[in-house]
Protein backbone atom coordinates (compact mmCIF):
# COMPACT_ATOMS: atom_id res chain seq x y z
CA UNK A 1 0.00 0.00 0.00
CA UNK A 2 1.31 3.45 -0.73
CA UNK A 3 1.69 5.96 1.02
CA UNK A 4 -1.01 8.19 -1.10
CA UNK A 5 -3.64 5.18 -0.18
CA UNK A 6 -2.79 5.86 3.34
CA UNK A 7 -3.28 9.26 3.91
CA UNK A 8 -6.29 9.58 1.83
CA UNK A 9 -9.57 11.09 2.98
CA UNK A 10 -12.75 9.74 2.73
CA UNK A 11 -14.88 10.94 0.52
CA UNK A 12 -16.54 14.45 1.95
CA UNK A 13 -20.39 14.19 3.29
CA UNK A 14 -23.13 15.89 1.40
CA UNK A 15 -22.83 19.70 3.02
CA UNK A 16 -26.56 19.79 5.35
CA UNK A 17 -29.11 22.04 3.57
CA UNK A 18 -28.89 25.66 5.31
CA UNK A 19 -32.08 27.03 7.95
CA UNK A 20 -32.28 29.76 5.09
CA UNK A 21 -32.60 26.91 2.41
CA UNK A 22 -34.54 24.85 3.77
CA UNK A 23 -36.70 28.10 5.48
CA UNK A 24 -36.95 28.37 1.37
CA UNK A 25 -37.94 25.25 0.56
CA UNK A 26 -40.76 25.51 3.53
CA UNK A 27 -41.80 29.00 2.06
CA UNK A 28 -42.05 27.03 -1.52
CA UNK A 29 -43.96 24.05 -0.51
CA UNK A 30 -46.53 26.00 1.02
CA UNK A 31 -46.84 28.68 -1.61
CA UNK A 32 -47.58 25.47 -4.17
CA UNK A 33 -49.80 24.23 -1.44
CA UNK A 34 -51.92 27.02 -0.87
CA UNK A 35 -52.09 27.68 -4.94
CA UNK A 36 -53.37 24.57 -6.28
CA UNK A 37 -56.01 24.29 -3.42
CA UNK A 38 -57.18 27.69 -4.02
CA UNK A 39 -57.44 26.89 -7.71
CA UNK A 40 -59.51 23.73 -6.89
CA UNK A 41 -62.35 25.59 -4.52
CA UNK A 42 -62.27 27.96 -7.22
CA UNK A 43 -62.62 25.54 -9.60
CA UNK A 44 -60.04 26.85 -11.91
CA UNK A 45 -58.63 23.40 -11.60
CA UNK A 46 -61.55 21.21 -12.60
CA UNK A 47 -62.14 17.34 -11.35
CA UNK A 48 -59.78 14.97 -13.00
CA UNK A 49 -57.46 17.74 -13.90
CA UNK A 50 -53.91 16.07 -13.82
CA UNK A 51 -51.35 17.33 -11.60
CA UNK A 52 -48.41 17.07 -13.67
CA UNK A 53 -44.96 16.67 -11.27
CA UNK A 54 -42.43 17.47 -14.14
CA UNK A 55 -44.62 20.42 -14.96
CA UNK A 56 -44.64 21.60 -11.08
CA UNK A 57 -40.94 21.47 -10.66
CA UNK A 58 -40.93 23.77 -13.55
CA UNK A 59 -43.10 26.13 -12.17
CA UNK A 60 -42.37 26.50 -8.54
CA UNK A 61 -38.64 25.80 -9.65
CA UNK A 62 -38.07 23.21 -7.02
CA UNK A 63 -37.45 19.32 -6.46
CA UNK A 64 -39.95 16.35 -7.22
CA UNK A 65 -39.85 15.32 -3.26
CA UNK A 66 -41.08 18.62 -2.53
CA UNK A 67 -44.15 18.63 -5.23
CA UNK A 68 -44.51 14.62 -3.60
CA UNK A 69 -45.28 16.42 -0.23
CA UNK A 70 -47.55 18.80 -1.20
CA UNK A 71 -49.80 16.33 -3.46
CA UNK A 72 -49.47 13.93 -0.18
CA UNK A 73 -50.77 16.58 1.47
CA UNK A 74 -53.92 17.13 -1.01
CA UNK A 75 -54.82 13.82 -1.11
CA UNK A 76 -54.58 13.32 2.57
CA UNK A 77 -57.51 15.69 2.71
CA UNK A 78 -59.32 14.65 -0.18
CA UNK A 79 -58.54 16.84 -2.60
CA UNK A 80 -56.53 14.75 -5.10
CA UNK A 81 -56.62 11.02 -5.78
CA UNK A 82 -52.97 9.49 -6.31
CA UNK A 83 -53.29 6.96 -8.76
CA UNK A 84 -50.82 4.18 -9.36
CA UNK A 85 -48.57 4.53 -12.33
CA UNK A 86 -50.61 7.48 -13.66
CA UNK A 87 -50.04 10.32 -11.39
CA UNK A 88 -52.15 12.79 -9.42
CA UNK A 89 -54.94 13.85 -10.39
CA UNK A 90 -57.86 16.85 -8.75
CA UNK A 91 -60.23 14.53 -7.02
CA UNK A 92 -63.57 13.37 -8.89
CA UNK A 93 -65.61 11.52 -6.70
CA UNK A 94 -68.36 9.61 -8.35
CA UNK A 95 -71.89 10.37 -8.29
CA UNK A 96 -72.69 7.19 -5.62
CA UNK A 97 -69.57 7.98 -3.93
CA UNK A 98 -70.78 11.67 -3.89
CA UNK A 99 -74.01 10.54 -2.17
CA UNK A 100 -72.09 8.61 0.26
CA UNK A 101 -70.28 11.15 1.43
CA UNK A 102 -73.41 13.90 2.31
CA UNK A 103 -74.88 11.18 4.07
CA UNK A 104 -71.82 10.50 6.54
CA UNK A 105 -72.14 14.26 6.66
CA UNK A 106 -75.31 14.19 7.48
CA UNK A 107 -74.74 11.62 10.16
CA UNK A 108 -71.62 13.15 11.36
CA UNK A 109 -72.82 16.60 11.66
CA UNK A 110 -75.97 15.80 13.15
CA UNK A 111 -74.20 14.07 16.10
CA UNK A 112 -71.76 17.01 16.53
CA UNK A 113 -75.01 19.15 16.64
CA UNK A 114 -76.05 16.85 19.30
CA UNK A 115 -73.08 17.69 21.20
CA UNK A 116 -72.71 21.50 20.30
CA UNK A 117 -75.68 22.18 21.24
CA UNK A 118 -75.66 20.68 25.22
CA UNK A 119 -71.69 22.25 25.87
CA UNK A 120 -71.12 24.81 23.78
CA UNK A 121 -72.07 28.91 25.27
CA UNK A 122 -72.74 31.60 24.82
CA UNK A 123 -68.89 33.23 23.20
CA UNK A 124 -68.31 29.96 21.37
CA UNK A 125 -71.55 30.40 19.34
CA UNK A 126 -70.99 34.22 19.05
CA UNK A 127 -67.38 33.31 17.24
CA UNK A 128 -69.23 31.20 14.94
CA UNK A 129 -71.80 34.28 13.73
CA UNK A 130 -68.80 36.42 13.52
CA UNK A 131 -67.38 33.80 11.07
CA UNK A 132 -70.74 33.59 8.75
CA UNK A 133 -70.68 37.62 9.00
CA UNK A 134 -67.20 37.39 8.07
CA UNK A 135 -68.54 34.45 4.97
CA UNK A 136 -71.41 37.32 3.89
CA UNK A 137 -69.20 39.97 3.43
CA UNK A 138 -66.90 38.27 1.37
CA UNK A 139 -69.29 37.15 -0.49
CA UNK A 140 -70.87 40.40 -1.11
CA UNK A 141 -67.72 41.64 -1.93
CA UNK A 142 -67.08 39.71 -4.72
CA UNK A 143 -63.75 37.29 -2.52
CA UNK A 144 -64.94 34.23 -3.65
CA UNK A 145 -61.54 32.24 -2.37
CA UNK A 146 -61.83 33.70 0.64
CA UNK A 147 -65.94 32.76 0.85
CA UNK A 148 -65.36 29.27 -0.22
CA UNK A 149 -62.69 28.70 2.53
CA UNK A 150 -65.26 30.07 4.90
CA UNK A 151 -68.14 28.56 4.18
CA UNK A 152 -66.09 24.83 4.22
CA UNK A 153 -64.85 26.35 7.57
CA UNK A 154 -67.87 26.90 9.09
CA UNK A 155 -68.67 22.70 9.71
CA UNK A 156 -65.12 21.70 10.18
CA UNK A 157 -65.59 25.31 13.54
CA UNK A 158 -68.73 23.28 14.59
CA UNK A 159 -67.05 20.47 14.58
CA UNK A 160 -64.13 21.42 16.23
CA UNK A 161 -66.35 22.64 19.81
CA UNK A 162 -67.03 18.76 19.92
CA UNK A 163 -63.34 18.74 21.00
CA UNK A 164 -62.69 15.33 19.17
CA UNK A 165 -59.94 15.90 17.21
CA UNK A 166 -60.44 12.47 15.31
CA UNK A 167 -64.32 13.81 14.37
CA UNK A 168 -62.73 16.52 13.45
CA UNK A 169 -60.04 15.12 10.83
CA UNK A 170 -62.20 12.78 9.46
CA UNK A 171 -65.36 15.20 8.74
CA UNK A 172 -62.63 17.90 7.12
CA UNK A 173 -61.33 15.37 4.38
CA UNK A 174 -65.38 14.64 3.78
CA UNK A 175 -66.18 18.50 3.59
CA UNK A 176 -63.03 19.50 1.36
CA UNK A 177 -63.99 16.56 -1.08
CA UNK A 178 -67.58 17.40 -1.11
CA UNK A 179 -66.58 21.68 -1.62
CA UNK A 180 -65.06 21.24 -4.42
CA UNK A 181 -67.71 19.45 -6.14
CA UNK A 182 -69.74 21.95 -6.02
CA UNK A 183 -70.77 24.22 -8.95
CA UNK A 184 -68.82 27.09 -10.21
CA UNK A 185 -72.20 29.17 -11.11
CA UNK A 186 -75.16 27.80 -8.56
CA UNK A 187 -77.63 25.12 -9.87
CA UNK A 188 -81.05 26.82 -11.03
CA UNK A 189 -83.41 27.67 -8.46
CA UNK A 190 -80.72 27.70 -5.49
CA UNK A 191 -79.84 30.27 -3.67
CA UNK A 192 -75.82 30.47 -3.22
CA UNK A 193 -75.71 32.00 0.17
CA UNK A 194 -74.36 29.33 2.72
CA UNK A 195 -74.32 31.92 5.08
CA UNK A 196 -77.77 32.13 5.41
CA UNK A 197 -78.10 28.51 5.57
CA UNK A 198 -76.03 28.64 8.04
CA UNK A 199 -77.34 31.07 10.18
CA UNK A 200 -80.63 29.04 10.24
CA UNK A 201 -78.47 26.58 12.05
CA UNK A 202 -77.06 28.90 14.19
CA UNK A 203 -80.54 30.71 15.27
CA UNK A 204 -81.43 27.61 16.47
CA UNK A 205 -78.92 26.59 18.65
CA UNK A 206 -79.25 30.22 20.44
CA UNK A 207 -82.55 29.43 21.21
CA UNK A 208 -81.62 26.24 22.80
CA UNK A 209 -83.41 23.83 19.72
CA UNK A 210 -81.26 20.96 19.22
CA UNK A 211 -83.62 19.67 16.51
CA UNK A 212 -84.51 22.55 15.08
CA UNK A 213 -80.30 22.96 14.05
CA UNK A 214 -79.91 19.48 13.05
CA UNK A 215 -83.14 19.90 10.54
CA UNK A 216 -81.92 23.14 9.39
CA UNK A 217 -78.66 21.25 8.89
CA UNK A 218 -79.80 18.26 7.06
CA UNK A 219 -81.62 20.51 4.76
CA UNK A 220 -78.50 22.74 4.28
CA UNK A 221 -76.63 19.62 3.45
CA UNK A 222 -79.30 18.44 1.07
CA UNK A 223 -78.97 22.06 -0.61
CA UNK A 224 -75.07 21.04 -0.91
CA UNK A 225 -75.57 18.02 -2.76
CA UNK A 226 -77.67 19.55 -4.94
CA UNK A 227 -75.12 22.25 -6.40
CA UNK A 228 -72.64 19.37 -6.90
CA UNK A 229 -71.38 20.41 -10.42
CA UNK A 230 -71.54 17.66 -13.61
CA UNK A 231 -68.59 15.71 -14.69
CA UNK A 232 -66.36 18.28 -16.83
CA UNK A 233 -64.28 16.89 -19.83
CA UNK A 234 -62.31 20.60 -20.02
CA UNK A 235 -58.52 20.24 -20.06
CA UNK A 236 -56.64 23.13 -18.58
CA UNK A 237 -52.83 24.36 -18.78
CA UNK A 238 -51.47 24.33 -14.94
CA UNK A 239 -48.89 27.36 -16.14
CA UNK A 240 -51.84 29.63 -17.17
CA UNK A 241 -54.44 28.65 -13.90
CA UNK A 242 -51.57 29.13 -11.28
CA UNK A 243 -50.55 32.46 -13.00
CA UNK A 244 -46.86 31.06 -13.27
CA UNK A 245 -45.82 31.49 -17.03
CA UNK A 246 -42.48 30.31 -17.39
Amino acid sequence: MNKASKTARPPAAPARASARERESTGAVEERMYQDIYDAIMEHRLPPRTKLTEQTLCQIYDTARHTVRKVLSRLASEGMVDLEANRGAFIASPSHAEVRDMFELRNILEHAVLEKVGREAGTRQIAGLRRMVEEERDCYLNGDRPRWIRLSAQFHLALAELTGNALLVETLRKLVSRTTLMIAKTEAPGHNACSFDEHETVLEALEKGDVAAAQSHMAHHLHLCEDRVRPDADDQFDLRAVLGKGL
